[in-house]
C-alpha cells in the first residue's frame, strides 16, 4: 500500500495556485498551507472541507515565516521560536479540520524548513518540539535518512518516509535543489515510471544515473507542477494497474 499526498491550499487571497477540487478527487492525503508560506483562513477552511468531505486525510503544511518568497527561501531561526511558529500553524489548521469534522492527521514541513531538516539536527528537533507541542503525537512525513525523522523516532513519534515522482534525486538519496537545471520532472510520462519504480521497486534513477534506494510509504505529486490533477490521475491509475494498493498512512 502507498499514500499519495499533495500540496493544497497553496493560494492567499484572490491569488490561486494549486487546483484543489481537482486534487482531492485523487490523493489520499492533503498537505494543508497554513498560512506561512500561502494559504489563508478562507482558503484553509474550504480544503479542510473538501478534504473532510472526499475522506482524505488533512496534514499541516508548516512552513518558515516566508509568503513572499513561498516558503523557499533558506532562513535562520531560533529553535525555540520555530518550534511555537510550527504549533501556532498546526493550531490553526486543526480549528478548520475540526469544523469540518475531520481532524489534523499528521505534520509535513514544507520548502526551505523540509530541506534544512534533512540535514539540521537543531531545526529537526524544533519541527518535533513544534509537533509536541501542538499535542495529538502526530506522524511527520520526511525524506528517508533525514534528520527529521531521526528526531521523530527519537520523540517517540512515527515518521513516514516519503518519495517524490516530480523531483530529481542526488546519488546520495537527496532532492536535487530547484536552483539548479532539471530539478523538477514535469513530463508525465517520467512521472508515472518513477512513482512505480518507488512504489514497486523500492528505489529510482538519481541525476547521475546511478540507482537510489528509497523506501517510501507516501508518494508526493506537488500541486504547483504544470498539470498536477491530470498527472495525479495517471499515476494513481498506474499504481493500481500494477496492483498497488493506494491508501492513507493516517
Amino acid at each position: 500500500m502507498i499514500d499519495l499526498n499533495a500540496d493544497l491550499g497553496e493560494g492567499f487571497g484572490r491569488w490561486t495556485l494549486t487546483d484543489d477540487d481537482a486534487l482531492l478527487s485523487v490523493v489520499t492525503s492533503a498537505n494543508v498551507a497554513c498560512g506561512f508560506h500561502a494559504g489563508d483562513p478562507s482558503v484553509m477552511r474550504r480544503v479542510c472541507d473538501l478534504a473532510a468531505e472526499r475522506g482524505v486525510r488533512i496534514g499541516a503544511q508548516v512552513s518558515y515565516r516566508d509568503l513572499a518568497g513561498f516558503g523557499r527561501r533558506a532562513m535562520d531561526v531560533p529553535p525555540d521560536e520555530l518550534a511555537a511558529e510550527v504549533a501556532y500553524q498546526i493550531g490553526a489548521l486543526r480549528v478548520f479540520a475540526e469544523a469540518a469534522g475531520a481532524e489534523v492527521a499528521y505534520v509535513k514541513p514544507h520548502g526551505a524548513l523540509y530541506n534544512r531538516t534533512v540535514h539540521d539536527d537543531g531545526q529537526a528537533r524544533a519541527v518535533v518540539a513544534g509537533v509536541r507541542l501542538a499535542g495529538g503525537a502526530l506522524p511527520v512525513l520526511g525524506l528517508p535518512g533525514s534528520r527529521l525523522l531521526a528526531a521523530v523516532a527519537d520523540a517517540g513519534l512515527t515518521g513516514v518516509p516519503e518519495a517524490f515522482a516530480d523531483r530529481a534525486y542526488t546519488p546520495e538519496g537527496t532532492l536535487v535543489p530547484r536552483r539548479e537545471p532539471d530539478s523538477v520532472v514535469t513530463d508525465g510520462d517520467t512521472v508515472v515510471r518513477r512513482a512505480l519504480a518507488f512504489a514497486v521497486d523500492g528505489g529510482v534513477e538519481a541525476v547521475d544515473g546511478s540507482r537510489v534506494a528509497v523506501a517510501a510509504r507516501s508518494l508526493c505529486l506537488h500541486g504547483d507542477t504544470p498539470g498536477a490533477a491530470r498527472l495525479a490521475v495517471r499515476v494513481r491509475e498506474a499504481l493500481e494497474t500494477a496492483g498497488v494498493e493506494v491508501g492513507a498512512f493516517a
